[in-house]
């Protein structure tokens, strides 16, 4: 059974840190890519990074993560990262990984539930 399921939410303050985890199962990290996503309210899903599962390259979906975020994973521990510095309110939204099918322009095949990110003084 595919699962990937987010943790390291919370609240933070603007400047501040956060690195966001996502346990994946059922399937491995060799063989497909994970994006990160994310979801304001009232706003659509937008990309924001992407890892690829041979050799671990970046994609960014969005110009907005370069120099803030960076996506990396522990295959032994299948687990994939998102680390975010320098956060700003924009930032504020729940955050998804998901598993990626067909390299990282490919489409989503399992989302993983979200971790809400709060950015506020």
């Amino acid at each position: 059974q595919v699962q990937l399921v987010e943790s390291g939410g919370g609240l933070v303050q603007p400047g501040g840190s956060l690195r966001l985890s996502c346990a994946i199962s059922g399937f491995s990290l060799d063989y497909y890519d994970i994006g990160w996503f994310r979801q304001a309210p009232g706003k659509k899903h937008e990309g924001i990074l992407c890892i690829n599962s041979r050799g671990g390259s970046t994609f960014y979906y969005s110009d907005s993560a370069k120099g803030r975020f960076t996506i990396s994973r522990d295959i032994a521990k299948k687990t994939v990262y998102l680390q975010m510095n320098s956060l700003e309110p924009g930032d504020t939204a729940a955050y998804y990984c998901a598993r990626v099918n067909g390299g990282c322009r490919g489409g989503v095949d399992y989302w993983g539930q979200g971790t809400q990110v709060t950015v506020s003084s």
